[in-house]
């Protein structure tokens, strides 16, 4: 039997799913990325480096306040430059709309239908048209706070080195503090809706990979951690993680130097830092019966509710005690050097390395996306999946590998494109 879905519907980019079994046993599983190339690493260099937030965000238009964050951090690291206090809230409360958004999107008009037994979300909202409203309803709030701290819902303007161009006064903020409010009622319902989806039985040995902070949980700071013994800084990765080109993919695949295959995202920040999620959060999460560890990768859907309830509640504990900052940004002088920087994308750790001269232009860029670090560890959960459910029909085998290819919310690139799914036996 070979499965093969040529173009994957309902995710970001480019990118079909291959599987061929012969004698009742999986020969080879493929997730073909097949766009072309986009380059932005080599048509980065000779750019200045204050350019770097506003290219990247240009590479995803779901999570480009991830990409502002990670070039930012990267570049100050090398400019010497910390953003604290007022500013560094504010660059939290950013992200934690970019969170709201995306995870939004993704559970309630993406992967939703999968556990429901529909095609698409309209065709969902037939006879669920309550559910994705309150999903459009959140991640509409979670668009809001994007654009009054960046200016704009989709690829914010005012980020940069060092901080912003303009802070919000304290008043602009209080004007969403309602909304949020609403927004955190609303997600709790939520999560106790996720929970009660069916969830496939698959759970697999993985090496979670996420940031770790002593007091909060990681979106713009922290180690590299894991929980199977990585901690690292930052600047250590290219120490431990490479990346290697297969054949059937444009996009690199990342491994541990060590151990081989890794999960970043929702799943592996829940696993390693379930203790620093808001206590509200902690609490439903607790209620509906989700605590660490959760190995099941299609619970994944209800760990993105959780997030979206924790950024919710921190987004209010944020405007009400606002104090707008004395300066947008905080000033350097350029200097030639190498940084790094790592934040949480919706999908998990996005890393940057950048060099730049004593004029300040970039020499070299590296970045790594959380779809490329998950690639391979999608390819074994889909083997896997496949082998404990040969007994289905081919039809219901393909949705269902479809599906465990979405708990990850791959983004391949900023398009959406139809499916179209080729089933042949030998």
């Amino acid at each position: 039997m070979r499965i093969k879905v040529g173009n994957l519907a309902r995710v970001e980019g480019e990118g079909g799913i291959y599987v061929r079994v012969k004698g009742g046993k999986v020969q080879e599983v493929r997730l073909n990325i097949f766009e072309p190339p986009r380059f932005f690493e080599a048509f980065l260099r000779g750019r200045r480096f204050d350019e770097a937030p506003d290219i990247t965000a240009r590479i995803c238009g779901i999570c480009p306040v991830a990409y502002q964050m990670s070039s930012s951090h990267a570049m100050e690291d090398l400019l010497g430059v910390k953003v604290g206090g007022g500013l560094r809230t504010l660059r939290r409360l950013i992200y934690c709309g970019e969170w709201i958004e995306s995870h939004a999107l993704h559970v309630f008009l993406l992967h939703a239908p999968d556990f429901l037994g529909y095609q698409s979300a309209m065709e969902m909202a037939g006879d669920h048209r309550d559910v994705v409203e309150k999903g459009l309803n959140l991640k509409r709030i979670g668009n809001a706070l994007v654009a009054l701290v960046g200016g704009r819902e989709i690829h914010p303007v005012n980020l940069r080195v060092g901080g912003f161009y303009r802070v919000p006064g304290k008043e602009e903020l209080r004007g969403i503090l309602e909304d949020l409010k609403r927004g955190r009622d609303l997600a709790v319902e939520m999560v106790r809706w996720a929970s009660t989806l069916p969830f496939p039985d698959l759970e697999r040995d993985y090496e979670f990979v996420a940031l770790s902070h002593p007091d909060e949980y990681p979106m713009n700071e922290g180690r590299i951690v894991s929980n199977k013994g990585l901690d690292i800084d930052v600047r250590d990765y290219d120490d431990h993680f490479v990346e290697e080109q297969v054949p059937h993919s444009t996009a690199l695949h990342s491994r541990l130097k060590e151990r081989g295959h890794y999960l970043v995202g929702p799943l592996a920040r829940f696993n390693l830092n379930f203790e620093r999620l808001r206590p509200i959060a902690r609490e439903i999460a607790r209620e509906v019966g989700l605590v660490p560890p959760c190995r099941n990768p299609f619970l994944s859907i209800v760990v993105r509710t959780i997030e979206i309830l924790h950024a919710f509640d921190e987004a209010v504990g944020i405007v009400e005690g606002y104090e707008e900052p004395g300066e947008a940004s905080i000033e350097f002088e350029v200097r030639e050097g190498t940084g790094y920087g790592c934040t949480e994308a919706p999908r998990g750790i996005l890393y940057h390395r950048y060099t730049i001269d004593g004029r300040g232009i970039i020499r070299d860029a590296k970045i790594v996306p959380p779809t490329s670090q998950n690639q391979g560890v999608m390819e074994e959960d889909l083997r896997k999946f496949v082998e404990m459910n040969l007994h289905m029909a081919e039809e219901e085998l393909t949705f269902r590998s479809e599906q465990t290819i979405r708990n990850y919310d791959p983004c391949i690139s900023c398009s959406t494109h139809l499916l179209k799914v080729e089933i042949r036996r030998d």
